[in-house]
C-alpha cells in the first residue's frame, strides 16, 4: 500500500530540520569566529598611521602564542586593553587605535588565538584565556596598576571584555556594539529553530555584567544592522552602578567614525571619571 504523498512531505520536512539543527549545532563555532574574513594576513601596523609600537608576542597559559602591539602614548592618561570582534585582525582596527591615542591612551591590541598571527583555534573558553594572559601581560611583566587600565570591548570582543571585568579590577569597562549573549542573538536570527539548547558557545554578558564592580559605559547605535540596539540597552540595565550608556549613530563596524566628536567627547568623559591622577 502506497503512503499518502503528505507524509512523505513529512518526513522530508522533519529531517531537512533536523539536518539544520545538526548543522547549526556542529558547525556553529565557524559562523562565529571568523578570522579569515577579510583575512588573517596583516594589511598595515601602527607604524603605516605614524604611530610608535611595540610588536608582542603574548604567551597564554595552554600554550598559545598571541601576536599583538602596545602603541604608547605620551604623558599618558592610562592603558586601554583591546578586545576586537569576531572576524579580521589587529591590522583592521587601526583607526580605532589612533582614536584611542589621541584620547591620551596607551593602547595593547591583540589577536585572540586562531586570528592573525597567533597560533591555535578559538573557542570560548581559549578567548577567555587569551583575555587573562592580556591582563597578565600588562599587570605583570609591563607592571601597569590596573587602576590604570581600562577594558574596551567591541561586539564579540564586548562579551571577553565583560567576562574579564568580572574577575580583575580595572579602573572602568567599555563595551559597544555588542550582544547580550550568542543564544539570544541566535534566537533572533533563528526563532524556529532551538537555539538555545543548541548553543555550545554562549558568552552571557548579561548574566555577568551585574557583577562588575568598576564604572561601565555602554555604547550602542540605533543603526546598527548586526546587533540590534536593543541589547545595548539590555546590558546597561543589567550592569550595577555606577554606568553610563553613549547612543551613537552609524553601523556596527562604523558608528565611532560616523558619529565623530559625540563618540570621542562620550568617551573622554568617561575616561575623566575612571582614570584619575
Amino acid at each position: 500500500m502506497l503512503r499518502p504523498m503528505w507524509v512523505d512531505i513529512l518526513i522530508f520536512l522533519a529531517l531537512s530540520y533536523l539536518a539544520l539543527a545538526a548543522a547549526l549545532f556542529f558547525l556553529q563555532s565557524g559562523m562565529l569566529y571568523l578570522p579569515d574574513t577579510p583575512g588573517r594576513a596583516l594589511e598595515a601596523t601602527p607604524a603605516d598611521r605614524g604611530l610608535e609600537f611595540e610588536p608582542l608576542s603574548i604567551p597564554t597559559r595552554d600554550g598559545e602564542t598571541l601576536d599583538g602591539w602596545f602603541i604608547p602614548a605620551g604623558e599618558a592618561r592610562g592603558t586601554l586593553l583591546f578586545f576586537h570582534g569576531n572576524a579580521g585582525n589587529i591590522s583592521h582596527r587601526l583607526d580605532s587605535v589612533g582614536l584611542f591615542h589621541r584620547l591620551g591612551l596607551n593602547v595593547l591590541i591583540f589577536d585572540y588565538r586562531g586570528y592573525g598571527r597567533s597560533s591555535g583555534k578559538p573557542s570560548e573558553a581559549g578567548l577567555y584565556r587569551d583575555a587573562e594572559a592580556a591582563w597578565r601581560y600588562l599587570t605583570g611583566e609591563r607592571a601597569t596598576p590596573a587602576d590604570e587600565i581600562v577594558l574596551f570591548g567591541r561586539s564579540l570582543g564586548g562579551a571577553v571584555a565583560v567576562w574579564l571585568a568580572g574577575r580583575v579590577r580595572p579602573a572602568g569597562l567599555i563595551v559597544e556594539s555588542s550582544f547580550t549573549s550568542v543564544p539570544d542573538m541566535g534566537a533572533e536570527i533563528y526563532p524556529w529553530l532551538p537555539v538555545r539548547l543548541l548553543a555550545r558557545n554562549r558568552f552571557d554578558s548579561r548574566a555577568r555584567i551585574g557583577g562588575v564592580k568598576v564604572p561601565v559605559l555602554i555604547i550602542h547605535s540605533r543603526q546598527d544592522e548586526i546587533i540590534p540596539f536593543r541589547h545595548g540597552r539590555r546590558l546597561f540595565e543589567a550592569a550595577a552602578e555606577p554606568k553610563q550608556f553613549l547612543e551613537i549613530a552609524g553601523g556596527h563596524n562604523d558608528g565611532f567614525y560616523v558619529s565623530g566628536e559625540k563618540y570621542r567627547e562620550g568617551i573622554s568623559e568617561f575616561l575623566d571619571g575612571v582614570l584619575v591622577r
